[in-house]
């Protein structure tokens, strides 16, 4: 029996790995710099492993950007018009992120959490070919720690469905097995993990079969384990067990029905995943390890395994930085390096090997830990219970029909036809940062930096009124994130000091951790927002999160359904909405950025996620008057088989994520008949590129060709937060010249 994770965190307990890739970028530092530190990260991470008694230790988890793009450049499956570019290096982050002559390859989530990453291209005439020097060299630096590590491969049957393909996607399938063979036989004397995640999704007979026949292949001379994750995989499972792998790594958390049985009867070891890699709660050790024994009756212990349900690379690293934390709260939580040492726990308690002092410890404090989270008063408020029991349909509606009330809002608001607009939020420089963090700390007064904030909304309004934009934000400069802004303001919410998580590249987003009954003490925008409204005639749009975005970004407390919790934030949300609406704001955005990426994998359980998630956008909506419109945002979505869950949310207008895709996201909304107004994304902000104004008018009449001149609206992909002003304004300028030159042209 041996301990192992599915993958580790990478981009550094002090995200080392962030500042050296933005360093780069930016010209600061070398290739060589920025390998160091790479290099110097992974070795810390396979020590902090090795210590804590990992026996399975992963290589080729560690990324500059994303595991897709690095198989994608294992493969030799680097889109051609990336070719030009000669160093290896260069050409990678074009594909990630674009250059001035390259637009960023298409970029989406990982399953159903935050995780994004670069979609490959594949078509049939593509010449495959092993590129192997990336694994060679962690090999060599793992062994230098006296490490004998596993090896991670994203595997050919994942790799191709999850990507944009031209052609037939088996065909190239059938074309990789032979590179596949080639990289197995390569290191057929290591454990090589094949990530699968994709049979957790209702894979078909003919995926079933295209598995066998795959793994029957390259399983036939090596030690391969193949794993999945987020869910179950019973009907791989079936199919694998007579196949000539070794075993598999099973998720336990969210796939708590997988079956092992026929994993057994056809004698392959089984890796329990049964610590949460994808919350930060701690595991509850003594019931994990009834669970795990009760399974060594059917299996012989040697052939089980203890490890991580997914990678760890969904939670931050370590709890040592949370020196600010309050201690109830922290006793309750377990991160990377804290789930390492749950692992070695269970896996010595299973085998009943006596417990070292440290281990008893851990098992003591995740005793205390259980207990006192059961009865915390910090955890329940019988005020937001009763206001959750008592919501009626009335709530859950709004009193006029979208039809009626849009002609309301378009005389009211007096916007023109193509309305212009932006998502939200304008730049985080530095200087912006640092200003919120010396308020933080106490370095200047409250008064001084409301000023500053103040003065900065001034100077944003003025440009946007400058430009002539329709619909103006407020830019949202007091925010730090999305959802950890307005996760600070309610109660039954905690932060962390730390608690960094990778959501893409060199972006880190701090997940609130909502641990209790949550509520709105007072007022979290208005302030901001009627300042910014008092500055001009034209509408500004009031900014909110939406509750599913709010958990779906969170870590949400497990011991509650996410029904109740996702109900309690809505009706927290509710009352700033109505609070805005009072205070004479016409316009407010909710957005629901994250919808989409919290459906759950398996068909059977998405009807239950969508009545709570669209319930409580409704729940948060619904209150207010007919001539007040709502707007919601989302990012990067397939969003065909959700289209009746997105008319369902009653939104005014919806602004989506699009310039990646080639308007084929439109489509379905055209298809669908979708009766709101609609913003494409016309340029993407996740590249820094400056779109011409030509380049705009086009991709705006491309628009028009697909939904009715009067649906839309003129907006960027998303938020302008991480792009630099020298990005933001040449480009927000060419799109507002653009805009009006297809009005011209109507």
């Amino acid at each position: 029996m041996a301990t192992y994770v599915i993958g580790f965190p990478r981009i550094g307990e002090q995200r080392e790995l962030k500042k050296a890739l933005e360093a780069y970028w930016a010209g600061k530092i070398t290739q060589d710099e920025l390998k160091k530190t790479a290099s110097d990260l992974r070795k810390r991470h396979w020590i902090y492993q090795k210590n804590a008694g990992i026996d399975m230790i992963s290589v080729n988890d560690f990324s500059l950007y994303d595991n897709m793009l690095d198989t994608t450049v294992m493969l030799n499956a680097t889109p051609e018009r990336y070719k030009n570019i000669k160093d290896c290096t260069d050409r990678y982050f074009a594909m990630a992120r674009g250059d001035n002559n390259h637009k960023a390859m298409e970029m989406t989530k990982w399953f159903n959490t935050n995780y994004h990453y670069i979609v490959p291209e594949l078509n049939e005439n593509m010449n495959f070919e092993p590129h192997i020097s990336k694994i060679k060299e962690e090999i060599s630096e793992a062994k230098e720690l006296g490490i004998n590590p596993k090896i991670n491969l994203i595997g050919p049957i994942t790799f191709v469905r999850l990507s944009k393909v031209e052609g037939n996607g088996d065909k190239i399938i059938e074309k990789l097995l032979p590179v596949y063979k080639e990289i197995i036989s390569e290191f057929k004397d290591y454990t090589i993990q094949m990530d699968e995640p994709y049979f957790v999704t209702n894979p078909n007979d003919k995926d079933l079969e295209l598995l066998e026949k795959v793994y029957n292949e390259l399983a036939s001379n090596a030690n391969i384990f193949v794993a999945t994750y987020f869910e179950h995989s019973n009907e791989a499972n079936e199919v694998l067990a007579k196949t000539p792998i070794k075993g598999m790594f099973l998720d336990f958390v969210a796939g708590s029905e997988n079956s092992i049985k026929t994993l057994v009867e056809g004698g392959k070891e089984v890796g329990i995943g049964i610590v949460n890699g994808r919350n930060v709660w701690v595991n509850d050790i003594e019931k994990s390890t009834t669970f795990v024994k009760g399974l060594t009756e059917t299996i012989n212990s040697n052939k089980l395994h203890i490890g991580s349900s997914c990678s760890l690379l969904h939670v931050p690293y370590t709890l040592k930085y949370e020196t600010k934390m309050d201690e109830d709260i922290k006793s309750w939580i377990s991160y990377a390096l804290e789930k390492l040492d749950e692992i070695r726990v269970i896996n010595k308690l299973v085998k009943n090997e006596e417990l070292s002092e440290t281990d008893k410890e851990v098992l003591q404090a995740n005793k205390e830990a259980i207990s006192t989270r059961k009865t915390s008063s910090k955890i329940h408020d019988t005020i937001v219970q009763d206001r959750v029991s008592n919501l009626t349909d009335k709530d859950k509606h709004r009193d006029m029909p979208f039809e009626e009330r849009i002609k309301l809002q378009r005389e009211n608001l007096k916007y023109p036809v193509l309305p212009t607009t932006t998502i939200g939020s304008f730049p985080q420089t530095p200087e912006l940062r640092k200003l919120r963090r010396d308020y933080k700390n106490g370095v200047i007064s409250e008064e001084e930096y409301k000023n500053q904030i103040k003065e900065m909304i001034k100077d944003l309004v003025k440009f946007q009124e400058e430009i002539d934009i329709d619909v103006l934000v407020h830019g949202e400069f007091e925010r730090n994130d999305m959802v950890e802004y307005f996760g600070e303001q309610l109660k039954g919410v905690a932060f962390s000091k730390n608690g960094w998580v990778q959501s893409y590249g060199s972006r880190c987003v701090k997940p609130p951790l909502i641990f209790g009954d949550v509520s709105r003490p007072k007022d979290m925008t208005v302030e901001w927002i009627t300042y910014a409204q008092s500055l001009t005639s034209r509408p500004m749009k009031g900014m909110l999160t939406g509750p599913v975005t709010m958990l779906n970004w969170s870590f949400v407390r497990d011991d509650q359904s996410k029904r109740t919790t996702s109900y309690q934030m809505a009706l927290a949300i509710r009352d700033e909405v109505e609070a805005l609406e009072a205070a004479g704001i016409k316009v407010i955005q909710v957005d629901e950025a994250a919808l989409r990426e919290g459906y759950p994998l398996r068909n059977n359980k998405r009807a239950e996620y969508e009545d709570w998630a669209i319930t409580s956008f409704r729940i948060t909506t619904s209150s207010v008057k007919p001539e007040t419109q709502i707007h919601t945002h989302m990012c990067y979505s397939e969003f065909s088989d959700i289209m009746d869950a997105i008319e369902d949310m009653d939104a005014d207008v919806i602004s989506i994520e699009n310039a990646r895709s080639d308007n084929s996201l439109l489509k379905i909304f055209k298809e669908r008949g979708y009766k709101g107004e609609i913003g494409p994304g016309v340029y993407d902000i996740h590249s820094p590129r400056i779109p011409t104004t030509q380049e705009m008018v086009e991709q705006i009449k491309a628009i028009l060709d697909v939904l009715p001149t009067e649906k839309v609206w003129i907006n960027p992909d998303c938020g302008l937060k991480t792009r630099k002003w020298n990005e933001v304004k040449p480009s927000l300028k060419n799109m507002v010249e653009a805009t009006k030159e297809v009005r011209k042209s109507l």
